[in-house]
């Protein structure tokens, strides 16, 4: 990767100045929208796509600059609602983003201290004053009607190592339980986790910042794994390397720790030890909210606690959300898992995986394309060898499709087409039951299937659609004469 330049866009506000003067791409409105239920509801018509409920389409980012209740906070939505936006936003063709990312983990920029007073803190609300409260002072969006209350769903979660001191950033589910508390679902293997843990373990509370409304860069860079991101790797060096410019961090007012320093808002909190709350204990609905895989994830039983200390954010301040089945899910997670998966099978198998696409119906996480070329007939079988490394590079994969370079990997009907003509369902598909992968997958419950021992645990399968190498000369797609359009439509794109 070559030193890459320092960009105008460094945070929320440039990002979507930027997208402004794109066409199409940013929409506002000034109606009162209801931040419950209403205002997803709306972008879920206007650009949510991903795994919504159709009717849902690919769309602009919006901007709801009158938000009832909530006079002087602006709310968006969808930034990276679209993979041709996330291009945009990070000055790359879509195709090459996985690549991208990929060159930036081994590019790493370190995150500094601001050495100038912090935007996120031009207005501060301390927890210790009567008037506090989260409710009230912030629009969280309840995104549907059974949800289990209003969620900050774009939240920068900042904690450290109690003992090392190393950094992580990760976004959670964070449920507005009361005035001043937030429940907080931590999906096992998470690095904060391990953290709180750890603290939880010596009695101790865990400081936690959560910044909201900040560079779109940092918000994919903090959806990055193991094992492309051991523990103690901060993910905001690789936003740094993305922008060629260190992120820069705020010293929190109320505890002792960091946050993002220009976002738009920051909650200060601690994560209580051996505290649990019933996440849906204000409204008995049993659900949580809608998450990536289409469906309304089950209220938890028993989550950590995040005790809010202060809120700061800027003048006028913008808070950032997303839907959880959106197309924005789909960029923040699949892209680093495409830069996982490239970077591990470039280092095992060099130029036979042209690319992966994290595909839009697995949510960026649940299923995965892989262009294979096989340049001889001792490739044949290394495609599934490829497969069986794609799962190790993201334990959260379920499947993987495998194609051949002929195949374009980002249009859907490309892909079933090769499903259709060079598949076999009994020759080309390959079994691993009983691996456990991500735990909102509503299919792996043994209720499903006599091979689930547990919920959480699944069968993940290999689709092998690529042409056996002997038969290729059989397989060739029909070749049609390259010409120039444009002599015959100028304005063709």
């Amino acid at each position: 990767m070559s030193e890459k330049k320092a960009t105008a866009v460094h945070d929320l506000r440039s990002a979507i100045e930027l997208l402004k003067n794109i066409k199409g791409e940013f929409v506002s409105t000034d109606t009162e929208v209801d931040p419950h239920a209403e205002l997803s509801g709306v972008y879920r018509y206007v650009g949510a796509g991903g795994t919504c409920e159709r009717p849902t389409r690919k769309g602009p980012a919006m901007m709801f600059n009158n938000v009832k209740g909530f006079p002087g906070v602006r709310v968006v939505t969808g930034l990276m609602s679209t993979r041709e936006r996330v291009g945009h936003l990070l000055d790359c063709p879509p195709e090459k983003l996985g690549f991208l990312l990929k060159d930036a983990v081994h590019h790493a920029v370190a995150p500094v201290l601001a050495e100038q007073a912090p935007e996120c803190q031009q207005v501060v609300h301390y927890a210790d004053d009567p008037a506090f409260d989260l409710r009230t002072l912030l629009p969280a969006p309840t995104n549907t009607e059974e949800d289990a209350g209003p969620y900050f769903t774009m939240g920068m979660c900042y904690a450290s190592d109690p003992d090392t001191h190393e950094s992580d950033i990760t976004i959670h589910r964070l449920c507005i339980q009361s005035r001043d508390e937030l429940s907080m679902w931590l999906t096992p293997g998470r690095h904060i986790d391990a953290f709180r843990e750890k603290a939880e373990k010596a009695g101790k509370p865990l400081p936690i910042s959560i910044s909201i409304g900040v560079d779109p860069a940092i918000e994919i860079a903090a959806c990055f794994e193991p094992p492309t991101t051991p523990l103690g790797f901060n993910e905001l060096s690789i936003a740094g390397a993305l922008r060629g410019q260190p992120v820069e961090l705020a010293q929190c007012l109320t505890i002792n720790e960091r946050a993002l320093a220009h976002a738009e808002i920051v909650i200060e909190g601690e994560l209580l030890p051996n505290v649990r709350v019933r996440e849906d204990q204000n409204t008995n609905t049993g659900k949580a909210m809608p998450e990536f895989p289409g469906y309304t994830g089950e209220a938890k039983a028993a989550l950590p606690v995040i005790k809010v200390k202060a809120v700061t954010h800027r003048k006028n301040p913008i808070l950032q959300t997303t839907l959880g089945p959106s197309g924005e899910h789909v960029s923040m997670a699949g892209i680093p898992t495409e830069a996982s998966i490239l970077d591990m099978l470039e280092r095992a198998m060099p130029g036979r995986v042209l690319n992966v696409n994290a595909h839009t119906s697995g949510g960026g996480k649940l299923l995965a394309v892989l262009q294979f070329r096989k340049a001889s007939p001792v490739d044949e079988g290394r495609q599934r060898q490829a497969a069986l490394i794609a799962f190790s590079a993201f334990s959260e994969l379920k499947h993987v499709i495998l194609v051949d370079e002929d195949v374009d990997i980002f249009d859907t009907d490309d892909i079933l087409w090769a499903m259709q003509t060079r598949y076999q369902g009994d020759v080309d598909t390959v079994f691993i039951p009983g691996v456990r992968c991500h735990p909102l997958d509503p299919s792996q419950i043994p209720e499903y299937s006599p091979s689930i021992s547990q919920q959480g645990v699944t069968c993940k399968t290999i689709f092998d659609c690529t042409v056996p190498w002997h038969l290729k000369a059989d397989f060739e797609r029909s070749k049609f004469k390259k010409v120039d359009v444009k002599r015959f439509l100028p304005d063709f794109e």
